[in-house]
């Protein structure tokens, strides 16, 4: 007896599989991502990454992986999910509109040469549209995970990993698999990354102080006070 779900799974399987040939390309941009980013963030740099829907879940799965961990114990590094921050997104959509939740973050949160990762299946999304040109104005570099290129937010970003399927299901999938690499990259460059930014970390300066004195302070009759050895 046959039922209407038979065959999904293999169908599914089969785009996912087609997908396959052309993401194993991405392995140099994914290395390369990495080290950036494990520089940028082992610098005091910071990971600003938001979507939509299902690509927001997986721009917060990428936040945890990094603030958490993804396999050893390690530092927590500074990465933000824009999306999470509710009070800000509701607040922002209800006084400058639903396009401007991500932006106005972008400018509050992002400093220059920190990274924006938006994620999106379609590419079209006015808010992430919105928040690339506002990170590419305060000076921050912008990357995009999407689905099929060209799309505007490839155009809207500096660098894109761009999935090769019409299946917003299988984009996101690889996605994921997208995550999980660029934080292994990550892992992988930190060390290295850390070094450097401790070589060239500039030391405290030393500020001059007033002698500390030890002892026991006593106060004679008429006023007079004195320090005595403790």
């Amino acid at each position: 007896m046959t039922t209407a779900t038979d065959g999904l799974l293999d169908a599914h399987l089969t785009l996912l599989a087609e997908a396959l040939l052309p993401f194993r390309s991405s392995e140099q941009q994914l290395a390369r991502w990495g080290t950036e980013l494990a520089a940028t963030l082992a610098g005091g740099g910071r990971l600003l990454v938001a979507g939509n829907g299902g690509s927001a879940a997986e721009a917060q799965h990428l936040t945890a992986e990094l603030v958490g961990k993804l396999r050893d114990d390690r530092q927590p590094l500074s990465a933000i999910a824009l999306h999470a921050e509710t009070s800000a997104m509701t607040a922002i959509g209800n006084d400058y509109g639903y396009d401007e939740v991500f932006a106005r973050q972008v400018r509050a949160h992002g400093r220059e040469n920190d990274i924006l990762l938006l994620m999106s299946t379609s590419g079209a999304s006015a808010n992430l549209l919105a928040a690339a040109r506002a990170g590419r104005e305060v000076g921050l570099r912008c990357w995009a995970f999407t689905g099929p290129a060209p799309n505007p937010l490839a155009d809207a970003c500096h660098e894109t990993l761009a999935i090769a399927s019409p299946e917003s299901q299988v984009v996101q999938e690889l996605h994921l698999v997208s995550t999980h690499v660029l934080c292994e990259y990550v892992d992988r460059a930190l060390p290295a990354a850390l070094a450097v930014a401790g070589t060239a970390g500039q030391a405290p300066v030393e500020r001059p102080t007033a002698p500390v004195r030890t002892g026991v302070e006593v106060v004679l009759d008429g006023g007079d006070r004195r320090v005595e050895a403790g």
